[in-house]
This record gives C-alpha cells, sequence and structure tokens, in this order.
C-alpha cells in the first residue's frame, strides 16, 4: 500500500499531518479484535452524539450517514442504551489519558487506526482496549444472557470502546 497523506483542520487542531500505512479495516495488531466500527458504533449512538461533529471531513462520508450527532451539548440519549457513559474531556485532560495527536481521546485513536494510520500511541491504547474486558466479565456474571436492560452504563462504556455486548 502507498502511504497517504491526511492533513487535519478541525476545532482541536490545526494543519495536523499524519499518514495511512496499512488498508483500512486491516492489518490490526494481533491483540487488538473490536467487535464494532467507527461507522457502525456512530450509527448506533456512543459518547452522546458529541464526538465528532467537526471531523467529517477526515473520514468516509458514509461514517456519517446514519451517524447520532449532536453539535450542541452531549446527550445521553442519543447513546445506543440511552444512558451517559463518558467523563468530559477535561477529565481525560487531568488523568493522562490523551495523547498529543489524539486530542480527542481513544475514538478518535481508533479511527484513525482503522483508517490505517499507525502511531507511537498504539500500544497504549490497546492495553487500555483491553482493560474493558473486566466490564464484561461483570455483566456475564450479574445479567442474564440477552438482557439488555441490565447493566446499561457498562454495557454504553464496552460500545465507546467497540465491543459489542449486545452478544452477552
Amino acid at each position: 500500500m502507498r502511504k497517504r497523506k491526511i492533513i487535519v483542520n478541525d476545532l482541536m487542531q490545526e494543519t495536523y499531518i499524519y499518514y495511512l500505512t496499512e488498508p483500512v479495516g486491516k492489518n490490526f495488531h494481533p491483540e487488538f479484535k473490536p467487535d464494532i466500527t467507527p461507522k457502525d458504533m456512530l450509527a448506533m449512538g456512543v459518547f452522546g452524539g458529541r464526538y465528532m461533529t467537526d471531523c467529517r471531513k477526515e473520514f468516509p462520508r458514509d461514517w456519517f450517514v446514519h451517524a447520532k450527532l449532536c453539535h450542541e451539548r452531549h446527550d445521553p440519549g442519543l447513546n445506543y442504551f440511552g444512558v451517559n457513559a463518558s467523563q468530559p474531556l477535561s477529565e481525560w485532560r487531568k488523568k493522562g489519558w490523551l495523547f498529543y495527536e489524539d486530542p480527542r481521546g481513544w475514538f478518535q485513536w481508533y479511527c484513525r487506526y482503522y483508517m490505517g494510520r499507525r502511531c507511537a500511541d498504539d500500544e497504549r491504547q490497546i492495553k487500555r482496549w483491553k482493560g474493558m474486558q473486566r466490564h464484561i466479565a461483570q455483566i456475564r456474571k450479574h445479567c442474564s444472557e440477552g438482557d439488555l436492560r441490565c447493566r446499561r452504563v457498562q454495557r454504553q462504556a464496552l460500545l465507546n470502546w467497540a465491543y459489542d455486548s449486545r452478544k452477552l
């Protein structure tokens, strides 16, 4: 695959440049196996719809055809499970969860990784993604199979991290 240059100009990054070096949706790290694509996550409802409202030029148009977005505010009603399972960006900054290349956090990293970017933060983000598996264990322990009303905040958090708890 030929390297493809991406130039980002949005509300959080100006003239940020990165390169796509892998085919879209392929050649992931062997331990990184997300259940859901970014496009499907946006259509299902993640991060209260507030997340990708000014980034449309960076990603494929079809990602946004059915995306549940709200430019004005974070609206938990747009989330698949109808609950808030996110902390504000200010909290992410305070806890040091943000990498300078992805000021919006994990989901921005995942979208760019999915598109084919590889960067110095990949290993850390994959480790964080794997850490969410503890929530799967709690849902399996405390919920009847297929009961999507059980532990909705944990289920939404898992969805925000590309895990599909509807299968549990």
